[in-house]
């Protein structure tokens, strides 16, 4: 077969340069192996298309030589055919250009791309001779490169020229032909971008165009090497990444031929799994092994070290902490040999920030060294420890007086005993009739405990107004209930938005009258203790288990609790009190619809002052304190819609309703039907809400459904 013998074609090595990284969200170095990342088929394409040896090469001769052989009748067997255009696909990684990224190590960034995928080649040469010749003849390349030679036929063989043995990948090559038709004119640039075409269908590793004449014209023939059949996959260095999703990724190949485009997006696919994730991870390395298994080299960066760093908070130095360093590192959920996630971090951040002992907390990875580890290190800023605060605040129980409800509180805090995070404190609250001095002292983690839990030891003397239950007493006079409780509690978290909570207490409780001396019972006779004695004792075990969503007022939350009387003794009382509450928000355009419903039931013998008092401000709001009735069960719906109004003020609709479930005769006495308490209503009415540093100050009108209207005051959200 005729064939150019002055024309020659070789191929070389082309290396894709990486474009410059985006910078990265989490601005963060990675190692050396992390560097080794991809270029895309695309970048593969516009390399070869830009290629400056298609625009030096003088192709006057070329093509003139070519038209002669397709008008020769009889073209002579010593003519060879004329190489266009060549591309190859490689995926092999010079040891020099790897050296040289290794040398960039401190400039790379996270970037979820998938690895190296190939490189390609495509060059043109020809003999010294004819170089020499054109050159002197000046012939004009860019108007060579646009003449155009018939072609009468298009095949696609392989390397030796010979059909392929798979026709479903000849039938890909000619598909993404476009230019190359039988009986068509060709350019040299519209054949190299069908040769490309068919190394971007990604079932190629090379394509070679050989021009041949026939006895019926030019044939044009794209020489291929397919790519192997996938026959396994060997994943090197991927610890977190699921089994099973790196299957479902590659699970469609097995058994066909490689198509390098399908591999590229099965890597991006995983690179993706560890950006959404947050983990400092990629696919660094591919390669195709003999026999058609893929190799993939994955880079997790571990991490290394994790250090705790104090900073003074005014000037930002480094300075020495009051906090023991295991009390934070311990609430870390991040550890030693882990692979380093930035989502991970950031949990890791919020939990320190709750301990309450820190203003402000970050944490800042860093490369260690040559290893493709991460060093963890956590800045912390320390609050102050403890100090003496005041303060004030709204009773329930207080209806009527000069100074109604108005509670004032002095109180002395230690966030931080012993640098252990463990917080006492010391406060007394005091009112026209309320109360309150307790002492708490808490561990936020109990030494030694894996599951988080906390422990709590109270001891508290209050006296609290009576008139929830028991008011309406004659010549204004009032009762105080008095009790003086002491206990321990344990807390830990059960699961995500979970919580738990357990303790033991034990309460000596009585009722006093205005001059602070007992009575046992009411101006209607009602008895006001269970026992029949100046005072109760009680032995409380309390459980209770609370769900919150996001911790905002409006999010979604339920609560159970149960108290059970444990008669130790003869004379300490016995019941069992179960109360629920729970509340669903729902975001309607700008407004919020919050829909709450609370209800309980008490069995056994209890004090009457323990029964649930219904109606208020946290109640049914139209009614005074507790006017709706107490009863030894009760349940209490709510609906608000809450808007915007101006600033940190907003509005606000609301529609209550209570009852005591026809439980307030079997309270000890019936309180609630000796002052002739309804046992349930309803009640309706707006308001507004504003932000302040106290919490939310909500100032409402009510109406109820004995058409009386009241105004009710309240700080913080309701119960």
């Amino acid at each position: 077969m005729p064939q150019n013998d002055d024309v020659r074609f070789t191929s070389s090595s082309l290396k894709i340069p990486l474009n410059p990284p985006k910078p990265s969200p989490f601005n963060f170095p990675f190692g050396s192996q992390i560097a080794k990342t991809r270029n895309s088929l695309a970048q593969l394409v516009d390399s070869v298309r830009t290629r400056s040896e298609f625009k030096q090469f003088n192709f006057s001769r070329f093509w003139n030589r070519l038209a002669e052989s397709a008008h020769s009748a009889f073209p002579s067997r010593d003519r060879r055919s004329s190489l266009l255009c060549s591309a190859s696909l490689s995926l092999t990684r010079s040891a020099e250009s790897a050296q040289s990224e290794d040398k960039q190590y401190e400039r790379l960034l996270f970037v979820p791309k998938s690895a190296l995928l190939c490189s390609a080649s495509l060059a043109l040469t020809r003999a010294a001779d004819e170089s020499s010749s054109s050159s002197q003849k000046g012939l004009n390349p860019s108007r060579s490169d646009e003449e155009r030679v018939l072609i009468s036929e298009v095949l696609v063989r392989n390397k030796d020229g010979e059909e392929l043995e798979r026709k479903d990948l000849e039938m890909e090559a000619l598909q993404a032909l476009k230019a190359s038709r039988d009986n068509s004119a060709l350019t040299v640039r519209e054949v190299q971008e069908d040769v490309h075409r068919i190394i971007y269908s990604g079932y190629f590793q090379s394509c070679i165009p050989v021009a041949m004449d026939t006895r019926d014209g030019i044939r044009l023939v794209f020489q291929v090497e397919p790519n192997q059949e996938f026959q396994g996959l060997v994943c090197d260095g991927a610890n977190v990444l699921p089994a099973k999703f790196l299957e479902d990724a590659f699970r469609d190949g097995y058994g066909k031929v490689i198509n390098l485009r399908c591999l590229d997006e099965a890597i991006t696919s995983i690179n993706k799994w560890y950006a959404e994730r947050g983990f400092f991870a990629l696919v660094s390395d591919v390669e195709i092994l003999s026999g058609g298994i893929l190799r993939l080299q994955v880079s997790e960066a571990e991490v290394n070290n994790i250090s705790i760093r104090f900073l003074d908070r005014k000037t930002g130095e480094p300075t020495t902490g009051k906090t023991k360093p295991e009390t934070i590192l311990r609430q870390l959920t991040t550890k030693k040999g882990q692979v380093y996630s930035i989502l991970q971090a950031k949990r890791d951040v919020d939990t320190v920030l709750t301990m309450g002992i820190m203003e402000d907390v970050s944490i800042i990875p860093q490369p260690a060294g040559d290893t493709g580890k991460v060093d963890m290190v956590m800045n912390v800023v320390e609050r102050p420890n403890g100090g003496f605060s005041a303060g004030g605040g709204i009773s329930s129980g207080i209806t009527s007086g000069p100074l109604s409800g108005l509670i004032g509180s002095f109180a002395y805090s230690h966030r931080n005993v012993l640098g252990r995070s463990q917080k006492l404190n010391i406060s007394l609250e005091r009112g026209q009739i309320d109360s309150i001095f307790r002492i708490n002292y808490t561990d936020p983690w109990i030494e030694g405990d894996d599951k988080r839990t906390s422990r709590t030891i109270m001891v508290q003397n209050s006296r609290t107004p009576g008139t929830l239950v028991h008011g309406d007493q004659p010549a204004g006079s009032s009762l105080t209930i008095g009790r003086v409780t002491a206990g321990i509690e344990f807390s830990q978290p059960i699961r995500p938005k979970w919580s738990g909570t357990s303790g033991l207490f034990f309460q000596h409780a009585g009722v006093y009258d205005e001059k602070g001396d007992p009575v046992i019972k009411d101006h209607f006779s009602s008895p006001l203790t269970a026992s029949g004695k100046i005072h109760d004792n009680m032995l409380l075990a309390k459980f209770e288990s609370v769900y919150t969503g996001s911790g905002d007022h409006g999010s979604s939350m339920f609560a159970v609790s149960m108290e059970q009387g444990l008669p130790v003794l003869s004379e300490w009382l016995s019941f069992n009190r179960v109360n629920a509450r729970a509340r669903k928000g729902v975001e309607i355009g700008p407004a919020r619809l919050l829909l709450s419903l609370s209800g309980g039931h008490v069995v056994g013998n209890f004090p009457p002052h323990e029964a649930f008092a219904i109606g208020g401000t946290n109640s049914v709001r139209g009614y005074e304190e507790g006017d709706v009735g107490s009863g030894r069960s009760y349940a209490v719906g709510c609906g608000e819609i809450s808007f915007p109004m101006l600033g940190p003020v907003e509005g606000v609709c609301f529609a209550d309703y209570g009852t005591d479930l026809g439980s307030g005769p079997t309270v000890l006495g019936d309180p609630a039907g000796a002052r002739l308490k309804p046992g349930s209503g309803y009640g309706y009415g707006f308001g507004i809400r504003v932000d302040s540093p106290l919490g939310p100050l909500r100032l409402e009108y009510a109406f109820n459904d004995k058409h009386a209207k009241r105004f009710h005051f309240g700080v913080g959200h309701r119960n």
